[in-house]
């Protein structure tokens, strides 16, 4: 059993490493519980985002996955007999085959219960990273109900010509935890210093927002990111759809930006209300729309190297490949072979 935390993206890389880490141990995997106590505070299930049959059914020659725990094994999660940890964070496979697996044979079920970051990235086997990218970019497709909401913002923008994602990591949550402040006033400091003491799983609370920024880890301001785009020599005539929650300072912070390039557009200016009424309040089924019109649009451009810029960036380069190798099979099936 596996609980993932963090936002949309952050819980879809977990996935990836926990169906990974099932198959190398040849354990079933329980479909996984997704964060509800996070900032975001999103009662959706793994069904609510993902299609949970085509999930189980897509990977059944690789691992086993059950929609939840058998009775025999429930009634033992019940009364208690149930180990649950997280396990050590960039742990490579065979720290699951010497720590975990005993685990599992002495206690039958076993619960991971924090899972970002807990499998090594770099220096695992080929089969290990093939199966992420399986698992990522075939197996995690999003609810019909989603996909179709996807396409319809899609084609709203393609009657208008081509368009630019534009990840705009400018929400408030990202601005407390990172700690990252510039342009803000004193009173905004100090309220997203509350918030981020506010979070006790947050460890990093006294923060050198001048110093974090200096090391390049702050995200881009909506003023900065203007000047990017005009560096970048982007006309102002594209639309720019803004793929991020609300952003901290609202009007007075996306002024620049909204001067600058007059064709700014959300779902939420596309769509009417009534289209996003069933989506309120899980942040994570919005994101799952903004991850499929960043799939679609002429150029991504993020302003932080966060685990949605990097999931798309992999989704993108994944669909090129797998196109061409169904042309080129086609044309030339020796060569493919």
């Amino acid at each position: 059993m596996v609980s993932c935390n963090g936002g949309l993206n952050q819980m879809r890389a977990a996935i990836c490493d926990m169906v990974t880490i099932a198959r190398y141990l040849n354990v079933t995997l329980i479909v996984p519980e997704l964060d509800k106590t996070s900032f975001w505070s999103d009662p959706s299930e793994f069904q609510d985002i993902f299609d949970v049959d085509h999930f189980i059914m897509s990977l059944r020659d690789e691992v086993r996955i059950l929609k939840e725990l058998p009775p025999r094994l429930k009634r033992r999660v019940e009364i208690g007999m149930v180990y649950s940890m997280p396990p050590i964070s960039w742990s490579d496979i065979s720290y699951y085959h010497n720590q975990i697996l005993p685990l599992i044979k002495k206690y039958k079920v076993v619960h991971l219960n924090k899972t970002d970051t807990r499998l090594a990235n770099n220096g695992q086997p080929l089969e290990i990273q093939k199966l992420r990218c399986r698992v990522n970019f075939s197996a995690l497709r999003f609810t019909s109900q989603i996909e179709e909401l996807g396409k319809r913002v899609v084609k709203l923008l393609r009657q208008n010509g081509p368009f630019i994602v534009l990840h705009l990591r400018y929400e408030m949550d990202m601005l407390a935890f990172s700690g990252c402040t510039q342009g803000c006033n004193s009173e905004e400091v100090e309220e997203l210093t509350r918030m981020r003491y506010a979070y006790p799983w947050w460890k990093e609370k006294i923060i050198n927002s001048d110093l974090k920024r200096k090391d390049g880890f702050c995200p881009l301001t909506p003023e900065e990111t203007a000047l990017i785009l005009r560096a970048l020599d982007i006309d102002n005539s594209y639309q720019i759809y803004i793929a991020a929650g609300e952003i901290y300072g609202g009007q007075r912070r996306m002024a620049t930006l909204a001067a600058a390039y007059p064709k700014l557009v959300r779902k939420e200016t596309l769509l009417e209300p009534s289209d996003l009424g069933f989506f309120q309040n899980h942040s994570s089924q919005m994101a799952a729309l903004d991850y499929l019109v960043s799939l679609e649009s002429d150029i991504f451009i993020p302003t932080y190297d966060g685990n949605m810029a990097k999931v798309v960036e992999g989704h993108r380069r994944y669909c090129s490949i797998y196109s061409w190798l169904l042309i080129s099979s086609e044309r030339f099936p020796a060569i493919v072979k």
